[in-house]
């Protein structure tokens, strides 16, 4: 008599939801629970990055996962409040209300306004773009930004968001960052923009450590051609790096070196307000 096994069943991963797509430049791990009221709201503001500024009511239903009914009421909501605006050609942008109050953060406000007198002179004094950065998580974020008519063609518009291993403001705060922080960006997918982006983990890592040792970094087309980035850090209370200035030139205008004592001249200045011992 034959004994009869039985296969173990089956478990099928759920479906990805229609219009989802793994390869999103923001990946999003959806909770099994419904989600809540405020998180359908933030994942409609969520959808928008550096490469998607301006979108349509479908692409922002399909990137935040939601049907089209409910993004078009929380679309028409946000609008209304000024979170975002609507173009005459019917695709919609971040609104003006969301920079006014990204502006009030505490920290970020009171580091701006310290900031911007010495970020003035230093633009007038180099006649190239400038820019204060943060660290927000694995990201720099450009908390104030001067453009120069002679700049290099680069996107360093305030409020903008870049991933810390390819710039020259991201490699100083990256360097002085705590241990997790570093890891998770070396060991991650290090993205590249541009052929001379540093997209090596154990490459970033040496690079890191000459940072901390030379108290600066030169970042050479890194996330466009033709742009040459150079940083030094800020510090506040305790000798804590709380940001970073950043300038950028056009390659072969002028040798990277010769900006550097004025950034560090300002970045000095700046430390000093902060209540940074280090001069």
């Amino acid at each position: 008599m034959k004994t009869m096994t039985l296969d173990a069943p089956k478990v099928s991963a759920p479906p990805m939801p229609m219009g989802m797509r793994p390869a999103e430049s923001r990946v999003r791990t959806r909770r099994a629970e419904r989600p809540t009221a405020a998180q359908r709201v933030l994942s409609v503001l969520d959808v928008f990055d550096q490469e998607h500024l301006v979108l349509t009511l479908s692409e922002i239903s399909r990137r935040a996962g939601l049907s089209l009914s409910t993004t078009h009421r929380l679309v028409g909501e946000l609008k209304e409040w000024g979170a975002l605006d609507r173009r005459d050609d019917g695709r919609y942008t971040i609104g003006l209300r969301v920079l006014e109050l990204g502006s009030l953060e505490p920290q970020g406000l009171r580091l701006r306004t310290v900031a911007l007198p010495y970020l003035s002179d230093l633009h007038s004094a180099i006649a190239a773009d400038v820019m204060l950065s943060v660290r927000d998580g694995t990201d720099i974020v450009y908390v104030e930004s001067l453009r120069s008519r002679r700049g290099a063609p680069v996107l360093t518009r305030f409020g903008g968001r870049w991933p810390m291993h390819a710039t020259a403001t991201g490699q100083v705060l990256l360097a002085h960052a705590p241990l997790d922080v570093q890891h998770e960006v070396l060991d991650g997918d290090l993205r590249r923009f541009t052929a001379k982006t540093c997209t090596d983990g154990d490459d970033l890592r040496r690079r890191l450590g000459d940072i901390r040792s030379a108290g600066y970094t030169i970042v050479d087309e890194a996330i466009t051609t033709g742009a040459v980035a150079i940083a030094v850090p800020v510090f506040g209370q305790a000798d804590r790096v709380v940001s970073a200035i950043g300038a950028t030139i056009r390659r072969g205008s002028c040798p990277p070196e010769s900006v550097l004592p004025a950034l560090s001249m300002a970045a000095r200045a700046i430390s000093r307000r902060l209540g940074g011992g280090r001069s």
